[in-house]
């Protein structure tokens, strides 16, 4: 389509607006469009850079800055990002480098230090200017975080290995997002030393649901010096190894996710969690010519912007790949899905039964496999509530869960109760973030 710009100059040039010969307007340059980002890498400061040389072994802190410029929590006295060492949760399992950040509540600490929510972000993209410690808080997850600031917890957060720092981000895989933040934990721990407690929960929703949950599977093997006292997801999109017989068998996935809304995480998985599995294999291989743009979308924006792109370009899987749909790779299913589903500590789950984007069946599965592996669940449904808007609602009920198992009280399993869920409600009206 021609631009407004170029039109103009062309009718200025033609007789449609003049009836003598006049001097040819000068050619309108063409837009060019912004650089490509290979493994959305690229966009942030030299903050994000790792050192040229860094400390063996994980959970070391390199650096720290102050955050300033984002409109912080209400309940946040202060902020900073950090950077430190991990553990690559791809292949070989060597040393890598990741960021994130480190939020204190308003005052004094107590006595031993603040308590620590680990919060495991939800979907953001898989571009560096995506990492939350740069971009910032979206207004959902600023006023959850203060819900859990306001009740005396510090936020300790990574942005996830390859959001911020180099290389791709390996997009739902359990072990890269779990290692990330319980080295992000490890080393705010060491850094402040008095100011926060060796007492934490593990928070996440949507993509941070699966990785406060594969940290929370990962944590006595891995980081066993961490006391992680429970673990609350809401939104879970991830899945459980099942053993044979299960007391529940799983349900077929149900969700009202739209074509477009698919395409746009499809395409995350592709250059995030496939890029990540296969270096050096060109991926987009399986693009067609349209899918190819929306590569380089992902590459270089985040997720609402993607959701823009693929609606008004009317984009879904069909039109960007290839056979129609993303590639189907065992290995990336296999690092999806958490080994089993016995969890050592209490599990708070929520989930909003108008949720068209995990699905509600899917969410099912998880707590099914959780119970039936002998972990302590607590399942809550909220009916009329999507996605979005189950978080902030959810922590009527998590905060409590949460502060009982700070103050070393039971909370009682309602796995006897579970039932399976098969379709997705409409979402209630009148409720904040309930999109």
């Amino acid at each position: 389509m021609i631009g407004r710009r170029a039109l103009l100059a062309a009718l200025a040039a033609s007789s449609v607006l003049t009836a003598c010969a006049a001097t040819p307007a000068p050619p309108v340059p063409k837009a060019v469009p912004p650089a490509d980002r290979p493994d959305g890498d690229g966009g942030v400061s030299a903050f994000y850079q790792p050192p040229a040389t860094v400390p063996a072994g994980p959970g070391h802190m390199l650096r720290t800055e102050a955050i300033t410029g984002a409109t912080l929590p209400p309940a946040a006295g202060g902020a900073e990002r950090i950077l430190y060492t991990s553990t690559s949760g791809v292949g070989a399992g060597t040393q890598t480098v990741v960021s994130g950040q480190i939020i204190l509540p308003k005052g004094m600490p107590p006595a031993g230090g603040w308590p620590i929510v680990s919060w495991e972000h939800g979907t953001t993209g898989v571009a560096d200017v995506c990492a939350p410690s740069w971009r910032g808080y979206f207004s959902r997850d600023r006023a959850y975080l203060d819900r859990w600031l306001s009740a005396g917890f510090a936020v300790v957060a990574s942005d996830y290995q390859g959001l911020g720092t180099p290389g791709p981000h390996p997009y739902l895989l359990y072990r890269p997002e779990g290692y990330s933040a319980l080295d992000a934990l490890r080393a705010a721990l060491a850094h402040d030393r008095g100011l926060l407690s060796n007492r934490i929960i593990l928070v996440g929703q949507s993509q941070g649901g699966g990785a406060a949950l594969g940290a929370a599977w990962l944590a006595p093997r891995y980081a066993p010096e961490l006391h992680i006292l429970g673990t609350v997801a809401t939104g879970v999109v991830t899945a459980f190894g099942i053993g044979p017989h299960p007391a529940h068998p799983p349900v077929p996935r149900s969700t009202t996710e739209s074509a477009t809304m698919s395409a746009s995480f499809a395409i995350l998985t592709t250059e995030g969690s496939e890029k990540s599995l296969h270096p050096g294999t060109d991926v987009d291989a399986d693009l067609t010519p349209r899918g190819r743009d929306l590569a380089v979308q992902a590459r270089r924006s985040c997720l609402g912007d993607l959701f823009k792109y693929t609606t008004r370009e009317k984009l879904g899987e069909t039109e960007a790949f290839v056979d129609g749909h993303a590639r189907f790779d065992p290995e990336r299913i296999a690092d999806f899905r958490i080994p089993d589903a016995h969890l050592t500590m209490p599990v708070f789950v929520g989930t909003g039964m108008a949720d068209g984007e995990a699905g509600v069946t899917q969410q099912y599965n998880a707590v099914a496999a959780m119970c039936d592996a002998g972990t302590n669940v607590t399942w809550k449904e909220y009916p009329g509530l999507t996605h979005n808007g189950a978080v902030n609602v959810s922590a009527g009920e998590s905060v409590p869960f949460a502060l009982a198992l700070l103050h070393g009280k039971p909370v009682r399993s309602n796995c006897a109760t579970i039932r399976p869920l098969t379709a997705v409600q409409a979402p209630a009206p009148g409720i904040r973030w309930n999109n």
